[in-house]
């Protein structure tokens, strides 16, 4: 962290920021070293799409069984390397069959000859496998499944060629029949589509978007320009850089992750941008002389800003302790573009400003845009609100996101790819096809893998196993026949469940069947068999739990690195603890939001998998970011004024500008929804409304109101030097006594204690769930939220709502139990837990 005004680092400090910022012919000097380190690596790095890994993020961890059951399948049955696109076939009208037959038939034989699309390995169909066409026709012979193995990587511009070239030729042999080609090549090559030409529209709209915003905030077109010049630049220097390290394989970059990368660094350039140039203006009222002005300004702000960046950074190293590929590989490449963000904030930034000298601030000029610095009316309005009624403001805004985090109760998370696209594909409209004539399994079959020590093939054990599989719960069918592997140790049982393979029953029921494999081996006298099961199903169910699993200790790394952040920016132990609270509710608030809105309006099969991780980890780096400015100026302003007048300075110098910052991440996240894919726009939703949240609810009124009902206790155990002065024995201020004080301390603990029910909730009974305990815990949380609500709001009633602290501390005692029951609601929902058990029906 930069050393504070004072310390006995801010000489040398100072002297730097002399050598950069002294003249404008060294603010030149820096300018040009930006643009041509810009130039030098644009030169030297590949393009950062040839670099891109879009296959492992929705893979799960390399050690998981479904992943060694895939690399079994792969090594032990010739031809399974290959990536399957399937062709759906489906007749109309009374001779369906005969006409689905025919259009088959000319199909198999064009990709049969020698003149068939490249990669197309061989195809398999009633024509060339007679004996499979009880897996390849439908019930009613209506449809009909070609099966076409295609050689090469997906990620292959020629693969996907080649994938077009099958399906424009199904389509001329299909006659009348209806066609679709799907399976995993269909799909890959339907997600390149859906991505290409997204990043530019996406690009183009985040520029329009925020150059507008910044010329209403600065009524100044080279003003507004400025920000966008530093993102430009910050933007090619870490996409260059990202690209020379992922070519060298150090870190993994996909197209979500660079998707993300550019609203990320537009809208954090920009916020770092407004700070400096708001605190430059501000240092003008006093210091005439620009460079002197435009160092005093980047002295003010670097502890600030830099905080912020390290937060982030720091959060996104976090994602390092991760199994998941998804979240594992997420991380070190924003990372690396924040750093270079704060970096050229820190130089290029003030740099380019002093180069332009009086006519950035055309056509207003100097003296209204230094004016300007000293705050709106407005923002003296809201902080006079806080400080008259801070009980009713913190009372207010709290209860608001706890009925916002109410839409909780609707959350539950989707693990189906081709129904996160928000265009429609042919893939999709395969698999539609294939669920209503074959049934839901039949999109994405398994395969249970039974490994043995010894050779198999002469035993009755397989055909047992088979058995077994077959009668077990929400198996629909199995293979006719089980395959052995080379080693003859290996057996392998294709596997369709009567479920959707991508819901969380399908899930669930990977682990029992599983199970059933096993029993059924050692009753077969296979000791000690390894069993694994491979297929999608079982990757979402690795996924599901690698992702639960990652999220907790992110969740506490992430909330550890913020609170430390704080304690050393603000040097209190106490502020820290309030702040990271009101991110956690902001948090559930957004989360909730989004929950209610894309799932219940606009009807999303489920939040995406990875949606409510990344949205916690940047949601609170970024959020804490208001917290930081406003507490950093309040930290700044108690050396000459008590805690009530620097909280309200601080409030209403930092308003306009961290608004307008918060109104420019928020848009700039909102492109996201742009995107034609399902976690992009959940995740874009998520971020503006929760950064909004953060920029007119919590920073402005919440934190405030908090600070002022501490008052010299804000940031304990530092104490301001400002003493505040003693209140006016005039009847304004109920004074509470001994009762009151204990209902305070008892609100106090009673919120602890819950937190820590909560957590043990989690850590007990998610893993290995008591039907009892659940219950249990479900009734008492209820009745302590109910309890709670009515005790506090009585208690405020009588006392004319004058309760101060004790009022608010009892209303954040009851959000604990209130959080435990949407959780325990949710985790029903989604199948972590089971639901109440059928009542039995009586007899007649």
């Amino acid at each position: 962290m930069l050393p504070v005004e004072g310390s006995l680092m801010q000489p040398m400090y100072s002297r730097m920021l002399r050598c950069l910022l002294g003249s404008r012919k060294r603010a030149a000097a820096v300018v040009a070293f930006w643009v041509l380190i810009a130039g030098l690596l644009a030169g030297a790095a590949p393009a950062l799409e040839s670099v891109e890994d879009n296959a492992s993020a929705n893979l799960p961890p390399a050690a998981s069984d479904s992943m060694k059951a895939r690399d079994l399948v792969r090594t032990q049955l010739p031809g399974q390397d290959a990536t399957p696109a399937i062709i759906v076939v489906r007749g109309e009208g009374a001779d369906a069959a005969a006409s689905t037959g025919e259009a088959v038939a000319r199909i198999t034989s064009a990709l049969s000859e020698t003149a068939r699309p490249g990669h197309v390995a061989s195809v398999i169909s009633t024509v060339t496998a007679p004996d499979a066409a009880a897996e390849l026709v439908s019930q009613n012979g209506a449809a009909q499944l070609v099966v076409v193995p295609m050689t090469g990587s997906p990620s292959d511009e020629s693969f996907q060629n080649a994938v077009d070239k099958v399906r424009a030729l199904a389509f001329d042999r299909a006659g009348p029949t209806e066609v679709a080609v799907t399976g995993p090549a269909g799909i890959a090559t339907d997600t390149v589509k859906v991505f290409s030409g997204g990043d530019k529209v996406m690009l183009l709209a985040t520029v329009l978007l925020v150059l507008v915003i910044l010329l209403a905030i600065y009524r100044s077109p080279l003003m507004a320009l400025v920000p966008l010049l530093a993102v430009g630049v910050a933007m090619r220097v870490a996409e260059t850089t990202g690209a020379l390290l992922a070519d060298a394989g150090i870190i993994t970059v996909s197209s979500q992750t660079a998707s993300i990368m550019t609203v990320l660094l537009f809208g954090v350039g920009t916020d770092y941008a407004l700070i400096i140039t708001a605190r430059y203006r501000e240092a003008l009222l006093d210091e005439p002389d620009r460079p002197r002005a435009m160092q005093a300004a980047v002295r003010w702000t670097a502890e600030s800003v830099l905080a912020s960046a390290s937060t982030i950074v720091l959060a996104m190293f976090a994602l390092l302790v991760a199994v998941s590929p998804a979240l594992h590989g997420f991380g070190p490449y924003l990372a690396l573009g924040v750093t270079v963000m704060a970096l050229v904030a820190f130089t290029f930034i003030p740099a380019l400003v002093l180069l332009l000298g009086g006519s950035v601030f055309w056509p207003g000029g100097v003296g209204k845009a230094a004016e300007r610095s000293r705050g709106t009316g407005i923002w003296h309005r809201i902080a006079a609100l806080v400080t008259r009624a801070p009980v009713r403001v913190a009372t207010a805004v709290v209860a608001l996101l706890v009925v916002m985090s109410a839409g909780l109760l609707g959350y539950h998370e989707s693990f189906n790819t081709l129904s996160g696209f928000r265009a429609a594909t042919e893939s999709e409209r395969g698999q539609r096809l294939i669920q209503e004539e074959f049934g839901p399994g039949e999109i994405a079959p398994g395969t249970v893998v039974v490994q043995s020590r010894d050779d198999l093939r002469s035993s009755t054990a397989p055909a047992d196993i088979a058995a077994a599989l077959a009668d077990a719960d929400d198996v629909s069918r199995i293979g006719q026949h089980p395959r052995f592997g080379g080693d003859g140790r290996t057996v392998f049982y294709d596997v369709v469940l009567d479920l959707d393979p991508y819901s969380s029953k399908a899930l669930d029921a990977i682990g029992p069947l599983k199970e059933t494999a096993r029993a059924a081996a050692d009753d077969a006298g296979v000791k000690n068999a390894t069993v694994l099961i491979a297929g999608e199903t079982a990757q979402n169910a690795d996924i599901r739990s690698a992702l639960d699993r990652d999220t907790t200790f992110i969740v506490l790394l992430v909330l550890a690195i913020v609170t430390a952040v704080l304690t050393l920016l603000l040097r209190s132990l106490l502020a820290p603890l309030y702040l990271v609270a009101t991110l956690l509710l902001s948090f559930l608030a957004t989360l909730g939001a989004t929950t209610f809105f894309t799932v219940t309006v606009l009807g999303d099969e489920g939040i995406g998998n990875r949606v409510t991780a990344y949205i916690f980890v940047f949601l609170v780096a970024l959020g804490v970011d208001y917290n930081i400015f406003i507490m950093s100026r309040f930290k700044q302003e108690l050396r000459t004024a008590s805690p009530a007048e620097a909280i309200s300075t601080a409030l209403t110098r930092t308003g306009g500008v961290v608004s307008s910052a918060g109104l420019i991440l928020a848009a700039t996240f909102a492109v996201l929804m742009t995107q034609p894919i399902r976690e992009l726009f959940q995740f874009g939703f998520a971020m503006a409304f929760g950064i909004l949240l953060d920029t007119f609810l919590i920073r402005p009124l919440l934190v405030p109101a908090i600070v002022r009902l501490l008052g010299d206790h804000a940031l304990w155990p530092a104490r301001p030097r400002h003493k505040t002065p003693p209140t006016p024995a005039d009847g304004t201020v109920i004074q509470t006594g001994r009762l009151l004080r204990a209902f305070t301390w008892i609100a106090v603990i009673e919120a602890c204690t819950w937190a820590g029910l909560l957590i043990g909730m989690y850590f007990k009974y998610i893993p290995k769930t008591t039907e009892l305990g659940v219950r249990i815990f479900g009734t008492l949380h209820g009745a302590a939220f109910v309890v709670y609500v009515l005790l506090t709001v009585l208690v405020a009633i009588r006392l004319k709502w004058g309760l101060g602290r004790t009022t608010f501390f009892a209303l954040l005692a009851a959000i604990p139990p209130f959080t435990t029951v949407a959780f325990e609601t949710w985790a029903r929902r989604t199948g972590r837990l089971p639901g109440p058990a059928p009542s039995p029906t009586p007899s007649p």
